[in-house]
């Protein structure tokens, strides 16, 4: 189970992430309450050892930009949330780098087909809210051969459920494992990794 610790902006929260056996932490490198600098990030990913994936989130910039930021941050993945394209996802690759390519659940057929990316991450239809949903869903979208992220209201107590109700490639946490909008409660990150990458 391939486990993903998003919107981190502290050592601490890092280094627990990493500790707990994260395979994957995201910096927030686009407006947002968890919204590091390029700068913020290229500090925090000297706590994330090689073999960790560290992922730079963004959401309205263009993919040139994104590319530019997360390059400015010493990033190798790039994370594109809202509209996008397939030649959003070539920008990213012809730079060199890697490409998570979030979707809603309510997103047209023709966005859940492979562009691509090396991952697809799918998220609640209302994404950010934090409220679980349907997970069972997922099954009929057709990923189960795909590098796939389940995202959107998965906390350390439904994590294991929701993974077996959508068949998940791998989980992506962030609103789940906080004490408060932004901040990380560091027990929860801990639980959750351990929780989602228990045997079912």
């Amino acid at each position: 189970m391939f486990v993903k610790v998003c919107g981190l902006s502290t050592p601490e929260s890092v280094q627990a992430a990493v500790e707990s056996g994260a395979d994957a932490v995201g910096f927030v490198l686009t407006k947002s309450p968890r919204e590091v600098s390029a700068e913020q990030a290229r500090t925090l990913l000297a706590g994330v050892p090689a073999g960790t994936t560290a992922v730079g989130v963004f959401r309205h910039e263009s993919a040139a930009d994104a590319v530019a930021i997360a390059r400015e941050a010493g990033l190798e993945w790039v994370q594109l949330h809202g509209s996008r394209t397939p030649e959003d996802v070539r920008t990213v690759h012809d730079a060199g780098m890697r490409v998570i390519r979030a979707v809603t659940l309510g997103a047209a057929p023709e966005e859940f087909a492979d562009w691509g990316e090396e991952m697809l991450l799918v998220d609640a239809a209302v994404p950010g809210s934090g409220e679980a949903w349907d997970y069972g869903l997922m099954r009929e979208k057709g990923l189960a051969s795909r590098n796939w992220l389940l995202a959107g209201g998965l906390s350390p107590e439904n994590v294991a459920s929701a993974v077996e109700a959508a068949s998940a490639w791998g989980v992506d946490v962030s609103s789940g494992v906080e004490s408060s909008r932004g901040v990380k409660d560091l027990a929860k990150v801990r639980a959750f990794v351990k929780a989602a990458k228990q045997p079912n």
